[in-house]
């Protein structure tokens, strides 16, 4: 964790990057996620890449929104408690906002031509995004030296593509592995040293 000079600051920073985020952002947390990299990794460079990766797998496999979830963990790496509750305040912020202006006007946008087009090309625009950030991690994960990463996210596609496994069910495999593959390697590293 990188430490922080200036608390205030920094606490102005996460809240207001977090709002902006989720104020510009539309599609859900797969569409935030390569933005807050954008954000916090590149041109902050609060926390790097590895991390900022694991953070992500651990807001994807926790209950609630993952943009919450991201924001909330990425406030925390950041700012400890008080950072964890600006950087979720300022990502459901926006969306509570337009929701209620929305919700005063909903007649009128329903049936509105415009607002239909612009809606069906936010999808697009969401499918491409989606894609992008797949992509990037796939190719990371690929990318890394290390073989049990890549068993596990073969394993997960094809359990959940050719055989239909509940995703409940492969992420809870998935972190028992994570939990068990340390012993797992500890054992065998020792017994390298005995032999």
């Amino acid at each position: 964790m990188i430490f922080l000079a200036s608390k205030g600051k920094n606490f102005f920073t996460l809240f207001t990057s977090t709002f902006y985020i989720s104020a510009v952002t539309f599609g859900g947390g797969y569409v935030i996620v390569p933005v807050m990299k954008k954000r916090f990794v590149d041109e902050l460079k609060w926390i790097d890449e590895d991390e900022m990766l694991n953070l992500i797998a651990i807001a994807q496999s926790s209950p609630g929104a993952m943009a919450v979830n991201a924001s909330l963990l990425i406030g925390y790496t950041v700012c400890g408690f008080f950072g964890a509750l600006l950087s979720v305040l300022g990502t459901v912020l926006p969306p509570l906002i337009t929701i209620s202006i929305i919700s005063m006007f909903y007649q009128a946008f329903r049936e509105n031509v415009i607002v239909q087009a612009v809606m069906r090309g936010m999808q697009a625009g969401v499918c491409a995004v989606i894609s992008d950030v797949v992509y990037g991690m796939i190719a990371k994960v690929a990318g890394g030296k290390k073989i049990m990463p890549n068993v596990i996210m073969i394993g997960a596609f094809i359990a959940t593509y050719v055989f239909k496994v509940n995703v409940i069910l492969i992420i809870l495999t998935c972190a028992l592995l994570g939990v068990i593959w340390p012993f797992i390697n500890r054992e065998r590293s020792s017994k390298d040293d005995i032999s």
